[in-house]
């Protein structure tokens, strides 16, 4: 096949996409309102885990959730506008939290997340760039060492599946990491991972490749899909009617207003994640490190430490709350005590979250032509550039050769 397919979304997610579909010699077009990856994929901690693989809803979690909207200083909130929708999706998020369900979803996530460095590190070949992904550990920092223990279900998993983790001390966690502060008693530290050193300049050269390579970037919003007579697709544009034969919607939390008027309505919702950049934070992290209790974290970036966490559900147009740069700031000086916090860089962002943790991706039923690629809630930067092996296997009609179900929005 070498018609061009054409891309709704042009974030991380889509240009992994469209890297994907020209190394198998097919041509492509991006459309998007914004500057390529920029939107939602800007602003993550950049961590690029093979071993993010557990899902947020695990046992248990449905005692901490009480306590977590009670606080308001917690990295969870919902806003009072949203609950009506917050309700039907909590419980179907609460009823994928069982053990046999969460090995089912790391099962489907493992596939993602596990070739991302090595996909990113392929994509980068060429371009100059390619320190912009850098070896990394990823450390989970315990102020109670009792509570870091590699017996709990998702580091128990992750070893299962080959993973290196190891549990140190207070006094390894200080060699590893001098900056951190001296509440953290011990640590969880997975090996074997990258992380980003800034998630935006990735966006843009990886970008940057697909053009170079003949893409077309059409900056334009797009306000309908209808599918058009004869199998094609049109797309309703704020500069005029773009037509498709093939489309891959790749728009983020966006899709699903794309989806509703085909008679596809997807339980898809703006988890919105908040973070800080310090420009001159006089303190340095090796590695990526998570506050497990606070829930947020911390990685040096090129435009300074970057401290970033929170869930807030809310409308997807809802402004920002400005209430959380403080919030991530004191959590950030708790992190790191010598941290400078002058001049921060506050930002925030919309993860397409599914309950289950998992994207949808692939063909959708009916809609010949059309395939997904939306959905990665916590993960985007990680399942990104597997997700384009896919969709590109999956529009040239070879098989991808593992079992898609999981990825179906047939699954709602």
């Amino acid at each position: 096949m070498t018609q061009q397919v054409t891309i709704i979304g042009a974030g991380i997610v889509g240009i992994c996409c469209a890297l994907s579909l020209q190394e198998r010699g097919i041509p492509v077009r991006l459309v998007d309102r914004g500057e390529p990856g920029q939107e939602t994929s800007f602003g993550n901690a950049g961590v690029v885990s093979p071993w993010s693989i557990i899902p947020q809803a695990v046992p248990g979690i449905w005692k901490k959730l009480p306590q977590m909207l009670l606080d308001p200083k917690s990295a969870l909130s919902v806003r009072a506008s949203f609950w009506p929708k917050m309700i039907p999706w909590g419980m179907r998020f609460l009823g994928k939290s069982g053990e046999k369900t969460v090995r089912e979803v790391s099962d489907a996530m493992e596939l993602l997340c596990r070739p991302s460095i090595d996909l990113y590190r392929r994509h980068l070949h060429g371009t100059g760039h390619e320190d912009l992904i850098a070896d990394s550990y990823y450390i989970h920092a315990f102020r109670n060492s009792d509570q870091a223990s590699l017996d709990e279900l998702g580091y128990r998993i992750r070893r299962e599946k080959g993973g290196e983790l190891e549990r140190v001390d207070s006094a390894e966690l200080r060699r590893l990491e001098p900056a951190l502060s001296k509440a953290f008693k011990a640590a969880i530290v997975i090996k074997g991972q990258a992380r980003a050193i800034s998630p935006g300049r990735l966006g843009t050269v990886l970008a940057e490749k697909a053009r170079a390579q003949g893409a077309e970037f059409v900056r334009t919003e797009v306000a309908k899909l209808t599918q058009a007579e004869g199998g094609n697709w049109q797309l309703d544009t704020s500069q005029g009617k773009i037509h498709a034969h093939h489309v891959v919607l790749a728009a983020g939390v966006w899709s699903a207003d794309l989806l509703k008027p085909l008679g596809l309505p997807v339980p898809l919702v703006a988890e919105r994640g908040y973070h800080v950049e310090f420009p001159n934070p006089s303190a340095v992290l090796n590695n990526s490190v998570m506050d497990v209790d606070a829930k947020i974290v911390a990685s040096s970036m090129q435009g300074g430490l970057r401290v970033a966490g929170t869930a807030e559900f809310a409308s997807v147009d809802a402004p920002a709350n400005p209430r959380k740069e403080k919030i991530l700031t004191e959590h950030a000086k708790a992190l790191v005590p010598e941290l400078n916090t002058g001049e921060p860089q506050f930002w925030m962002g919309r993860r397409p979250s599914f309950p289950d943790s998992l994207p949808a991706i692939g063909p959708l039923k009916g809609k010949d032509g059309l395939f997904a690629a939306f959905g990665h809630s916590h993960y985007g930067l990680m399942m990104a550039p597997k997700t384009g092996e896919l969709v590109a296997d999956l529009v040239s009609d070879r098989s991808p050769n593992i079992d898609l179900a999981p990825f179906s929005l047939d699954r709602f």
